[in-house]
């Protein structure tokens, strides 16, 4: 496993010439029980950094520049310097955080934070708690932002509905029925529809956005957790815990177009902004399968480290 050490001379290198391509984006991979985040080039799939991501890193985001990892332990949000490859603030924000967000302006970070049942709404550059919002449900385990920044949706382990804080007026306003243990969270790119994964009935929800319903319920494979959508919205992929598979739903039809075998216990996943690779943590074999969303079928499994929890790409 690669030492931790500063990202600036790889980045550096990644410093193009006006005409060249893009170089291809990092996938960061918080390892909950290997206190790291390791950091794969999407161009080699070869993992080529590990950095620090608090004792116990799980839900992670980005602005671009810094990582925003939830740590159990300190109940803190770690801040890590991408480039410089260090921690450089912990925010607190109460007991076991989970999932973590970033709005689509990368002004604000929002993370669920189980104990209090609650979501916080922070200030991605001064690195501060706005406001810190109740919701109905239990243990919150993922709180996402809608495309626009309007809203966000929760999902919570002891709850069958995803709660809506309206973003603004920093409150909950809504809840819409899904089934039992929402987990996963995927909107459309217009912000029009949200796929829920409910683990304990193995199901995918459907919901329109602007009506606040489920307008499809979709059998997905067994203990159906994280969800993912394309960036053309034409797809969302989802990935079955106890299965060891993704399931790939077609969104104009909301049906299944392929499942796909990857790791144990794949849990949470990214995948690259031209929509060709995703990638997906999984758990219980310390890897992160890589899918070709063309060929739909993994192509490779890099090892990580222990009990990786989720991969944000950029």
């Amino acid at each position: 496993m690669p030492q931790p050490f500063t990202l600036r001379q790889l980045l550096a290198s990644c410093i193009l010439l006006p005409g060249a391509a893009l170089a291809a984006p990092f996938a960061y991979v918080p390892n909950e029980k290997s206190a790291s985040v390791s950091v794969i080039d999407t161009a080699t799939d070869e993992v080529v950094a590990s950095l620090p991501g608090g004792q116990r890193p799980r839900g992670i985001a980005t602005d671009g520049k810094s990582l925003f990892v939830s740590e159990a332990p300190t109940s803190s949000l770690v801040v890590v310097d991408i480039a410089e490859g260090k921690q450089v603030a912990s925010i607190p924000l109460g007991e076991s955080p989970e999932g973590v967000s970033v709005s689509a302006d990368r002004k604000l970070i929002a993370a669920a934070v189980e104990e209090s049942n609650s979501v916080v709404i922070l200030d991605a550059a001064k690195r501060r708690k706005l406001a810190e919002i109740k919701v109905k449900g239990k243990n919150p385990e993922h709180a996402v932002f809608s495309p626009d920044g309007r809203w966000l949706l929760v999902s919570a382990e002891e709850a069958q509905q995803v709660d809506l804080i309206d973003v603004k007026t920093r409150k909950q306003v809504a809840s819409i029925e899904v089934g039992k243990r929402p987990r996963g969270i995927g909107f459309t790119p217009d912000g029009k529809r949200a796929y829920v994964a409910c683990e304990m009935v193995s199901t995918v929800y459907a919901i329109d956005m602007g009506k606040r319903k489920v307008i499809a319920e979709i059998k997905g494979g067994n203990f159906s957790n994280g969800v993912t959508m394309a960036p053309d919205g034409s797809r969302a992929y989802v990935s079955n815990g106890k299965d060891g598979t993704v399931s790939v739903i077609r969104t104009n039809d909301n049906q299944i177009e392929a499942t796909i075998p990857v790791g144990k216990r794949p849990w949470n996943m990214a995948i690259t902004p031209d929509g060709r690779k995703l990638y997906v943590a999984n758990g219980r074999s310390n890897s992160v399968s890589v899918i070709d969303t063309e060929r739909l079928e993994a192509i490779k499994e890099i090892p990580v480290g222990e009990l990786p929890w989720g991969v944000v790409i950029h």
